[in-house]
């Protein structure tokens, strides 16, 4: 079992930025997934088998809901807070700071923003606490960078509503307590709703195969029938513009989970670069290592500084959806980079699990796809400064 050595890179002394309470949330994460994840992470993530039994420390260290208020559960952290404890969880594996992210920012936040004061209370305590765990039903089997359209639907049946559809590629869907599933009214107007588990009708089956994410669980949610009360209707917004708010704040944590990956590769490619001898020499000490060592320290310091900057533009209730576009664009990529750089330091240990880098590699290529490709990503910067979308086309 290898030993977490981690130390965090701050070329440009990024700490002087933060504020004691940062710090302190970062370095309590660090030092909780140093003891209870690192040394377990591989052989979950080998049998491809998600550590439930860590939900509840999840909850107990901040990670459900950071920014929720603490009437409701939540520990009433800011954004950067939010963001390094998902860089916190990232730096160890992509699955277990997606498991928070989906809870945090497409489970709570929704029920938080858009819900009543009684979902609120019944929801949100238990879901900060870890003893509910949610998913997010939006992308379906043929509408995925389209979720506007959707063919989940429902029809208003007195004092609920019967919800017929399905959903796929929905963390943590086959473990989750309660859905907040999005889908069309009679009208074709989006609206979110609050599914729990047990409603006759609804299943979450788990989905196999997965090459990447192995250590997180993601499934389908099925709906046949589903009578859901019309009091579980999320009532504060609709559209399709209330999902996408949702998953502003997941692609946020993204930003910076990712650029926890891309430190977590680096980190290793140092040490071992320095310890690792050839031709008599470390190959720290030659050219080409060095080059690729120096342009890795380059892009996340750069990453860091775009990260910071959009967690006070998020605070200050400034940062567009375009700005976190580019974040996470941005920070994937270049997490993807350094991983496959990384690896190549490493050379064939990298492919080994007595590291890291390869699990990285592999996770992140879920992450450059999920939430907004690449690509999408991309176009979201084009239109928004040029004031031209190319997303839709007249034929």
């Amino acid at each position: 079992m290898a030993t977490d050595l981690y130390t965090h890179p701050d070329y440009y002394n990024m700490d002087d930025l933060l504020t004691e309470e940062h710090k302190l949330v970062r370095d309590s994460v660090r030092s909780w997934v140093k003891q209870n994840v690192s040394p377990i992470i591989e052989d979950h993530y080998e049998r491809a088998e998600f550590p439930k039994h860590l939900i509840k420390g999840l909850g107990e260290i901040g990670a459900f809901g950071p920014y929720i208020p603490t009437e409701y559960g939540g520990p009433g952290l800011d954004q950067i807070a939010y963001g390094l404890i998902m860089q916190e969880l990232e730096r160890c594996d992509s699955g277990l700071r997606s498991t928070s992210s989906v809870q945090s920012s497409l489970v709570m936040y929704p029920i938080y923003k858009y819900g009543n004061e009684e979902q609120r209370k019944k929801y949100l305590p238990k879901l900060a606490s870890g003893e509910f765990l949610g998913c997010f039903g939006l992308t379906e089997p043929d509408h995925g960078s389209n979720p506007g359209g959707m063919l989940t639907n429902f029809k208003d049946a007195g004092d609920h509503v019967i919800l017929n559809g399905s959903k796929m590629w929905i963390s943590n869907a086959p473990l989750s307590d309660v859905a907040v599933v999005w889908a069309k009214d009679e009208s074709g107007r989006i609206h979110g709703l609050i599914v729990e588990k047990g409603m006759e009708g609804f299943s979450a089956p788990e989905m196999h195969g997965k090459l990447s994410l192995r250590a997180s669980i993601t499934g389908e949610l099925l709906f046949d029938n589903v009578k859901v009360p019309k009091a579980n209707i999320l009532p504060n917004k609709s559209g399709l513009g209330a999902p996408l708010g949702c998953l502003d704040s997941a692609r946020f944590g993204i930003a910076w989970g990712a650029l926890g990956a891309a430190m977590d590769c680096y980190d290793q490619a140092l040490r071992y670069s320095k310890e690792r001898i050839q031709f008599g020499h470390p190959i720290a000490s030659f050219q080409l290592t060095q080059k690729k060592l120096a342009e890795m320290i380059t892009e996340i310091t750069k990453a860091q500084l775009l990260t910071l900057r959009l967690g006070q533009l998020r605070n200050e209730g400034r940062a567009t959806s375009a700005q976190i576009s580019m974040a996470k664009r941005n920070n994937v990529e270049i997490a993807l980079r350094i991983a496959r750089e990384a690896r190549q330091i490493l050379g064939a240990m990298g492919i080994t699990n007595e590291f890291s880098v390869m699990r990285h590699m592999a996770n992140l290529e879920s992450v450059v796809t999920y939430e907004g490709t690449h690509d999408i990503h991309l176009l979201i910067t084009g239109m928004d400064i040029t004031g031209i979308s190319s997303f839709k086309r007249e034929i």
